[in-house]
């Protein structure tokens, strides 16, 4: 879709339009993992109530099915219909032999069938750069829109966490910074075979310096943070704690292994009716008091409570959230009658 430039919107005359702004933010609170090389899977998928669905041809794949794997996928993005989903591919690292040829049989075969390229175990910026450049030369050979397709950066490593700010300043592309959990343990040595629970016998919360480091990379480049999976998939309720943890952070969603995940995951990355009808209230309320109907003035009291533009910032983060997940709100602001 394009739309006419500024120019030709003010004057008439005929202009090359522009193309629509990519939008970055896209809803990601369940983001589901598929096997590209699974018929069956990538079939059910596009029935499943996730934000955003990634098709895997780096872990899920084995070394041997790689290959066939890729045109598995292209042929799924291009033939399923994944409405209302994001859409991502989950390539090989740069360390392997798979990388390029990934992202050219995805890219040329499925483009514009396309939302974005994951990058596993991103180690420094050059590593983004040059997915960056591979698929800028991709759109320009096939004719595809420049820069619409974005990325993603999964960190995995102590090299990758301590180069995270560089890597999310690395590209306009990249849209998410995700933290790999099962990777991660393995490169630090953390002594606990158990993905997402915490290390026996540490009596804090092991993770919570890696997802702030994350988070607040994440934020400075206003990308969206993303934690890993929970490998215990039928324990609910351990998937449930840790994804409320990463939440309370601020985290934008996590990934999700299995269909019992996605629903608590929409669950918890959303607002609760009660704090959407709030924030939208608040949201009401500022505008009305800092308009010349409510006096112009810059705080006021919306029942027992005093607000500001402090306030409204962060009823803005929490009406976000909830109007990406589809909420209606219950409760409507009234203005004071004089």
């Amino acid at each position: 879709m394009t739309r006419p430039s500024p120019a030709t919107a003010l004057n008439g005359r005929h202009s090359v339009p522009q193309p629509d702004p990519v939008n970055r933010l896209r809803p990601r609170r369940s983001c589901l993992a598929v096997p590209g090389s699974n018929p069956r899977f990538l079939e059910k998928a596009q029935g499943l109530p996730a934000d955003q669905v990634f098709l895997d041809l780096e872990d899920a794949c084995a070394p041997l099915a790689k290959e066939g794997a890729r045109h598995t996928v292209v042929d799924a993005l291009n033939n399923g219909d994944w409405t209302g989903k994001t859409r991502v591919v989950r390539v090989n690292d740069w360390t392997t032999h798979w990388t390029y040829r990934d992202v050219i049989t995805v890219v040329e075969g499925a483009g514009p069938n396309l939302d974005c390229i994951m990058l596993p175990k991103v180690q420094d910026a050059q590593q983004v750069i040059a997915l960056d450049l591979l698929l800028t030369q991709i759109e320009k050979t096939m004719g595809f829109e420049v820069g619409r397709i974005g990325i993603e950066a999964q960190i995995e490593n102590a090299k990758g966490l301590v180069e995270v700010d560089a890597i999310a300043a690395a590209s306009p592309r990249l849209e998410t910074i995700i933290f790999g959990p099962a990777d991660f343990m393995a490169s630090i040595n953390m002594k606990s075979l158990v993905v997402g629970e915490q290390p026996p016998g540490y009596p804090a919360d092991a993770y919570h310096y890696i997802l702030m480091r994350i988070l607040m990379a994440a934020r400075t480049h206003d990308l969206q943070a993303i934690d890993g999976p929970y490998l215990q998939i039928r324990n609910t309720d351990g998937y449930r704690k840790v994804a409320e943890r990463a939440a309370a952070l601020g985290f934008d969603g996590k990934w999700v292994l299995h269909p019992g995940q996605i629903e608590v995951s929409n669950e918890v990355f959303s607002p609760s009716q009660e704090d959407y009808d709030h924030a939208e209230l608040i949201l009401d309320a500022y505008d009305y008091c800092t308009s010349e109907a409510g006096g112009k003035k810059g705080s006021a009291m919306l029942g027992d409570e005093m607000i500001d533009e402090a306030s409204r910032k962060m009823a803005l983060v929490v009406a976000g959230k909830g109007r990406a997940a589809g909420m209606v709100r219950k409760s409507v602001f009234e203005a004071p009658t004089a």
